[in-house]
């Protein structure tokens, strides 16, 4: 079968090779599920994969297929697979388990170990191909409503993970309740981004009733007094100084959850004494959050599902850069590196949605 892959360590090797097509047999005890994959999704870590920052291929082999956005349909199931039959659309987690404590009861997300397993990042092949097999425990059914939208998935669980890690810390306050999707809980929210609007992303959130905010008009600490205070604050940007400006415009008794990887080397001065005096005396909370498990999946379910009922056709507005073919793997990493204005990009493997 056709797969994309990339030679670790090596910068821009990505290309197309032919691998053998995965066999149910490869997991014990009857448990496989074969599955093809109709769309799967990239992102950064692709980016920074393909640039040599990181990555490692499994064992025995040179190479390591791309992919960790996967979104397919169940071909055929080992003998003592019971939860999916043929033709159920499916989202697999990323991360499988190693050694630490939380591994053995199913947070490998949660991992002590310095030694991770991820699909299509560390270890571990990914999914940018036209089949994979995996054990049935580490798949999530997807109804034929969201098939349309179903690889944002595992961007919307790593989203899920965080709000649900800071629930666990509020529960502290006893007010608190979990939410992703914070708009459809009635919260206010307020993105931020470097762009000003108008431009697609802002156009998109106001449809929905979220607040944009331009940090080229407006610093994080304008929009708190005007907007504010935060309660809690969830960032993703890869821009590490925010970090920081995040920490001393978040609200008493709030959390900050951070999710972006910076694998640089930036420095910044900061106001080291009035961070901390500010998080000691307003109990503050900063935490962060990598990956996802199978929980996080499925409340991804939920959620998106109850967005496509409350906001009918807004998901697919996000996926805004398609790319036909494993062949186009060439357009497929120059769209994400390149592309103006790109919410997702993915590449359509085989468009079977119906």
């Amino acid at each position: 079968m056709k797969a994309i892959a990339v030679i670790p360590g090596k910068a821009n090797s990505i290309h197309l090779r032919e691998v053998p097509k995965p066999q149910l047999d490869a997991v014990p005890g009857g448990r496989g599920v074969l599955v093809k994959l109709t769309r799967v999704g990239v992102d950064g870590t692709d980016k920074e994969i393909n640039a040599a920052e990181y990555g490692a291929p499994p064992p025995g082999d040179e190479f390591l297929i791309l992919g960790h956005e996967s979104f397919g349909r169940v071909e055929a199931v080992g003998s003592n697979v019971f939860e999916f039959k043929p033709g159920d659309f499916v989202v697999a987690s990323v991360r499988r388990p190693g050694s630490s404590v939380y591994d053995r009861i199913g947070l490998q997300d949660m991992t002590t170990d310095d030694t991770y397993f991820e699909r299509g990042i560390n270890l571990l092949h990914g999914y940018l191909a036209e089949y994979y097999v995996d054990s049935a425990e580490y798949l999530v059914r997807v109804p034929k409503g969201l098939s349309k939208v179903g690889v944002l998935l595992e961007p919307s669980s790593v989203a899920e993970k965080a709000i649900g890690q800071a629930y666990e810390v509020q529960r502290r306050l006893r007010v608190w309740r979990p939410s992703l999707f914070l708009q459809l809980r009635g919260l206010q929210v307020t993105t931020f981004g470097l762009q000003e609007p108008p431009f697609l992303n802002s156009q998109l959130l106001e449809e929905i009733g979220v607040r944009y905010v331009s940090t080229k008009a407006t610093s994080l600490k304008e929009a708190s007094t005007k907007y504010g205070p935060f309660d809690f604050i969830l960032e993703g940007t890869g821009f590490s100084p925010l970090v920081f400006e995040a920490m001393e415009v978040l609200a008493k008794d709030g959390v900050l959850a951070m999710v972006s990887i910076t694998g640089a080397d930036r420095t910044i001065e900061v106001p080291a004494d009035r961070i901390n005096q500010g998080f000691v005396l307003g109990n503050k909370i900063a935490l962060g959050s990598v990956n996802a498990s199978r929980d996080d999946f499925e409340r991804a379910v939920l959620d998106l599902s109850e967005a496509e009922l409350s906001y009918p056709g807004w998901l697919a507005k996000l996926l805004t850069h398609p790319v036909k073919g494993l062949e186009n793997f060439a357009q497929l990493i120059d769209t994400l590196s390149n592309a103006k204005g790109a919410i997702k990009v993915y590449c359509e493997v085989n468009g079977d949605l119906h």
